[in-house]
């Protein structure tokens, strides 16, 4: 256990290291994106995962340190780690779907427009078709 004293200097440097961390990010953004050097741009695929190891590190580092897990036992740390992991893991599977949806969207209407453009005037659309066969007393209602 910590005394008063030396609980104070952890919290100092913790907050030091903090500081210098964000410090650190803010300094990969700005010279990044060419706000300090003028005409100087990173790529991103350097910059992201730059800054998400830092912020990843500060996050790690507060759960550690300030939240104590450094003196916990074994089983309640990972009760505390296993499902961030499986929520990270969670979003980066949702996004990955969401992007082949996305893709998938594209190739069906890139396909859709050029089979409407093949089949010419001479063919109805699909709204004229649904319309003409259902009676006006059964036609559906527009909001």
């Amino acid at each position: 256990m910590l005394n008063y004293e030396e609980g104070k200097k952890v919290v100092f440097k913790g907050l030091i290291l903090l500081g210098v961390v964000t410090l650190i990010e803010v300094a990969i953004a700005l010279i990044g994106n060419g706000h300090i050097i003028e005409g100087m741009h990173w790529p991103k695929w350097i910059m992201y995962p730059l800054m998400i190891s830092l912020s990843l590190y500060k996050a790690y580092f507060i759960v550690y340190e300030f939240m104590h897990m450094r003196y916990e036992v074994r089983g309640l740390s990972l009760s505390v780690l296993m499902p961030t992991i499986l929520l990270v893991w969670g979003l980066i599977a949702f996004a990955n779907e969401g992007m082949h949806w996305n893709t998938s969207r594209a190739q069906i209407k890139a396909k859709n427009s050029i089979g409407l453009k093949s089949e010419g005037q001479s063919s109805k659309s699909s709204s004229e078709v649904h319309s003409s066969e259902v009676p006006a007393t059964e036609a559906p209602a527009t909001h």
